[in-house]
């Protein structure tokens, strides 16, 4: 079974402008629901539990009949122990990684743990901020290998790191370009495995 990583969010508007000016919410939510849709019945979906997505996912998830098994990998940092979304206990199970002394220091344990947490065939980038810029390069670092795809389309970090990384990656146009996302990820994923 392929495993995808997932590194997604939506941006929040108190942050910095450059992922919120760019940001385009309907093509967030959209493509993260089309890559869950096209993703969870044949491959393994990894992504950390950001509030913005697992509600997106879980409902996918659960229109099919996924919630559990070899098909999802939700991670989240023992720092949000007190405040854990409702949407994680729709899923039969999920790591909870190690409370750091600071939140900064959580999240880069979670983020380590989930990136070495398998081989990955993949990873997808969508939206996002600066955690989606960290975990682009940790999984790089881990995975040199594997295809990246920033969805620059849904704006945010997703548009910065295409824009950085396009001609030296060779990144396909229509990441760029397409908001047929449901197509664009059945083309890309199948261009991961080949």
């Amino acid at each position: 079974m392929r495993s995808i990583f997932l590194s997604a969010s939506i941006p929040n508007p108190t942050r910095h402008p450059r992922y919120y000016e760019t940001m385009d919410v309907i093509a967030i939510r959209d493509s993260v629901r089309a890559l869950a849709t096209v993703a969870l019945p044949s491959a393994c979906l990894f992504w950390g539990g950001h509030p913005s997505i697992t509600p997106l996912i879980r409902v996918v998830a659960e229109s099919v009949g996924i919630t559990g098994g070899p098909h999802v990998r939700l991670f989240q940092s023992a720092w949000f122990s007190d405040v854990l979304p409702d949407d994680n206990a729709a899923f039969e199970e999920y790591a909870l990684t190690e409370k750091g002394a600071t939140l900064d220091e959580s999240i880069s344990v979670m983020r380590r743990h989930m990136l070495g947490s398998a081989p990955f065939d993949a990873a997808v980038f969508i939206g996002g901020m600066e955690g989606i810029e960290v975990e682009f390069d940790l999984f790089r670092e881990y995975h040199p290998n594997a295809p990246v795809f920033p969805i620059a389309s849904t704006g945010a970090a997703a548009k910065l790191l295409y824009e950085r990384h396009a001609e030296a990656l060779n990144l396909p146009p229509e990441l760029e370009t397409s908001f047929t996302y449901p197509t664009l990820f059945r083309s890309l994923l199948a261009l991961s495995t080949s």
